[in-house]
């Protein structure tokens, strides 16, 4: 090979590295997602005691002859909170509030 086609392809080689790295993109980071439970509700809408879920759902409505007539709030069906524990609870239990002697 000659050596005039071996510096040709040396220096678009070298142009296309060099310009790859310049404008690689800077990659974002992940936005900080929420602990949620399976009814996509976070442990501060269950109850500590009970585990219920204490939000509401909005449903849709119908007529008897099968219209939309509007939303109904309904109470969460979720039994049990099953998403990632805070890492306090793991460890040590709650002394707050105290329990009666």
């Amino acid at each position: 090979m000659e050596p005039v086609s071996l510096l040709v392809g040396a220096a678009l080689l070298a142009a296309g590295f060099l310009g790859g790295r310049i404008s690689r993109r800077k990659p974002t980071p992940p936005a900080a997602a929420a602990p949620l439970c399976g009814c996509g509700h976070t442990l501060s809408q269950h109850d500590t005691e009970t585990n219920t879920c204490y939000a509401e759902l909005r449903r849709d409505t119908y007529d008897k002859r099968g219209r939309w007539s509007g939303h109904q709030w309904v109470p969460c069906t979720c039994r049990q909170y099953v998403g990632p524990r805070p890492i306090d609870e793991v460890f040590v239990p709650r002394l707050l509030p105290p329990t009666g002697d």
